[in-house]
Order: structure tokens, then sequence, then C-alpha cells
């Protein structure tokens, strides 16, 4: 069964869909919407299980069946944008299903996201700790891991506030839901495969990241080296957040660079 996936529709021509990423809903994409709405039709989803879209009680809270089920939420053919773990779902299903994509922006994302001694990444330990703080005030580890994801920006105290607002307007993820997604970032390795992607990838970084290294960067470019990316200079988890104009100017000449030539109507 697939889940019923919540999403808001604005503007008109090629499908553009964004993807949140943990713990968030669609909300988080406010600062680009009216934008990306003037490029093709938007579509912001929230992802199965999180804001407005229940997960099916009867499927496992598996990084494949989260896969699966926003695959079929999905239009035909579309831009796909993912957000972090929303990042990690798009460079799945680009490379399941390139046929369904024009194009795959992953924004302070990673194929691998725990650090290792080869590898930068995020401290194992800090998701260790966010899986065992959510069973016991899983509000409060929610609101920590903002803070994280805003560490070092210049605006992080509003950026926290803002995304904060966009977070409790909706539903929150069930601590079940939110301990899932936690796996599937200690555990998704996406590295070996990401060699065979067709999908044409933009990667959209911030400096100053906590969660995502800025040398992760470089560490994708030497296993999909046909992919660019754009290294946000003062903006950590959330670029879109911290600096919306500077966003788009990378992203939207990327997303007109690979227009169909006939849209479809």
């Amino acid at each position: 069964m697939v889940a019923s996936v919540w999403r808001a529709v604005s503007g008109t021509g090629t499908d553009i869909v964004v993807l949140h990423g943990w713990g968030l809903n669609a909300n988080i994409w406010t600062p680009v919407a009216p934008a990306l709405a003037q490029l093709g039709r938007l579509h912001q989803l929230d992802l199965p299980g999180y804001g407005e879209s229940p997960w099916p009680a009867e499927v496992p809270l598996t990084f494949a069946n989260l896969c699966k089920q926003t695959l079929a939420a999905l239009p035909p053919r579309c831009h796909l944008i993912g957000w972090s773990l929303g990042g990690l779902i798009a460079t799945e299903l680009a490379l399941q299903h390139p046929e369904r994509f024009y194009s795959l922006t992953t924004v302070a994302s990673s194929p691998y996201f725990p650090a290792t001694a080869t590898w930068p990444g995020i401290d194992p330990h800090v998701l260790t700790t966010f899986a065992k703080q959510l069973s016991k005030d899983f509000k409060r580890t929610v609101e920590r891991f903002l803070a994280l994801q805003s560490y070092g920006s210049p605006d992080a105290r509003a950026d926290v506030k803002q995304i904060k607002e966009w977070l409790f307007a909706k539903p929150m993820a069930t601590p079940e839901v939110l301990d899932a997604g936690l796996d599937m970032l200690a555990h998704t390795d996406l590295r070996e495969r990401l060699a065979s992607l067709t999908v044409p990838l933009l990667r959209i970084y911030g400096k100053l990241d906590a969660l995502v290294p800025k040398a992760v960067a470089e560490a994708v470019s030497e296993l999909v080296p046909q992919s660019s990316y754009y290294m946000a200079e003062k903006c950590s988890h959330a670029p879109f957040i911290s600096a919306p104009a500077e966003f788009l100017a990378q992203l939207m000449p990327f997303i007109q660079q690979h227009q169909p030539v006939l849209d479809p109507a």
C-alpha cells in the first residue's frame, strides 16, 4: 500500500519536486518556493511519515520503503531536488529510475553521512546520541538537531526560530519515524553506486555545515566526476534558508540547462 503523500503544487510548466530532510516538512522550502514556481510546476512534498503524510501502519520503516513510497508520489518526469536526508532519497531514486528525472540536485547531502577514518561526515556518536534521546523527549531532541543544522551560520538564531515555526505548523513525525530516519542516515551508503549515475547532478553545500563537512564535496567529486558543486561560503546546513538568492543563482540556471526540449502537456 502507498501512503497518502501530502503536497502543495504551484506554478506551471516542467515539474520540479523538492524533498525535505529529517524531522521536518515541506514548509522548509518557503524561502525559495515562489522563485521555483516561476520556473516550473513546483511540488512541495511532506515525505512519508512526516508532516501531513502518514506512514502506512502495515509497511516496515525502511529506507527502501521510504524511497518506494516517495517515488509513487512523484510526477512521471521531473527535476528532483533533495535536502539532507531528502538528498539521499533523491539520489537513490535517480540511481534506480534515471528515466524519471531531468536533473538531480542535492543540497547539504552526502551519499554516506557518518564519518570514518577515510570519509568526512557526522561523528557517528552524534547520531547515536540523538537516537537515544528521542524516546525520552523527542520534541526537544528535534530542536537540538535543528540548532546543530544552523551551527556556524551568521544568522543561526533567526534560522532556528524560523525553522521551528515551519516545523510546528504541521504534525510532528512520530518517534518511530524519527528513529528510523536516524538509522537511515547512519547506515545508508550509496558511494559505490554513484559512478553509475546518469542523471545530471548539481550539489550545493554550506561551507560552515557541521553535519556535512565541506570535505564531502571533493570526496563526492571523485566518485561522480561528471557532476558539479557549489560551496556557499557563509552558510551551514540549510543554504536555501540562510542565503536564498545565492542558492537560487546556482540552482535555476542548472534546471534551465536541463529543461526538456519539448515539455509534455
